[in-house]
């Protein structure tokens, strides 16, 4: 018998991507804002005690971080109070919530990344810390749940799955308008191919209890990393100069650095790698 998932979020990127993959593994059941709204944690609490479903995977946020920034308190409620709603519902009535959560929760962090798990967090953005304050309440007081806190996934769009910004469609709209453009210098982050997620999810939904870190290696800068993907796309030397230009301001005060250490889900069967192998499979995979 097919596992019933209830995804939050249906129609963004990865959950698009993870239903197109998984049809056959799993049935799905879709919620979206214009099922019931996520600023309203009463009444997602009263949807969920309704719903059939075996596992929550509870993707649904407002990742703006302009909306966080200017609506604190409504983003507050659709990113906190009922991600909160939805785990309470799950442990009430013995289902698993599986919460993404997000890298953000590490960029202001006092330690050294790539960060496990357990370090400590610290956020700047009023996004990164209401992920935090869901991601903690979620850890102290709920049994059966999967925390995945992803690096910046990345990919193409394809028939159904819309991709969100990422660093390869960043630098392929460059080349194709042959738009110079900067990227942070200051800033090193993990990116990781989505059809990673996507192929992988049934064996995800079955790892032991806890807190995850989802992210393909990676020790450029983003700067860097943009280079890295124009060339790949073909680019020469001296285009790559042109069109990817260094960011220095960005950052310059503080460097960021919130890469995430992947070893406690890898050494649970889950595979990752690094950005250059999941960007070679990419473009191999759209035929580039």
């Amino acid at each position: 018998m097919k596992k019933k998932v209830l995804v939050t979020g249906a129609h963004g990127y990865l959950a698009s991507l993870a239903r197109l993959y998984n049809a056959d593994a799993l049935e799905f059941s879709c919620v979206s804002h214009t099922d019931v709204d996520f600023s309203s944690p009463e009444a997602v609490e009263e949807y969920f005690r309704a719903a059939d479903f075996d596992v929550c995977l509870h993707m649904a946020a407002d990742a703006s971080t302009v909306h966080c920034e200017e609506l604190p308190e409504l983003t507050h409620r659709v990113n906190t109070e009922s991600a909160i709603a939805i785990a309470k519902v799950c442990r009430e009535r013995g289902r698993r919530v599986v919460f993404i959560s997000t890298e953000q929760c590490f960029n202001a962090a006092p330690g050294v990344a790539p960060y496990a798990e357990d370090d400590e967090q610290a956020s700047v953005s009023a996004y990164g810390r209401q992920k935090m304050e869901a991601d903690a309440w979620i850890r102290a007081n709920v049994d059966d749940y999967l925390i995945l806190r992803f690096s910046w996934m990345f990919g193409l769009s394809m028939p159904g799955v819309k991709a969100s910004p990422n660093i390869l469609g960043n630098v392929l709209k460059a080349v194709r308008a042959s738009k110079p453009t900067a990227f942070r210098v200051n800033e090193r982050r993990n990116m990781t191919y989505a059809q990673r997620f996507a192929e992988q999810l049934p064996q995800i939904l079955e790892l032991p209890s806890g807190a995850y870190h989802f992210a393909s290696q990676n020790g450029l800068t983003t700067y860097e990393t943009a280079r890295l993907v124009a060339s790949r796309l073909g680019c020469t030397e001296a285009e790559v100069d042109r069109l990817i230009l260094p960011d220095r301001d960005t950052y310059a005060d503080r460097p960021r650095d919130f890469r995430l250490a992947s070893g406690k889900i890898c050494a649970a069967g889950i595979e990752l790698g690094t950005f250059e192998e999941d960007l070679d499979r990419c473009l191999a995979d759209f035929g580039w």
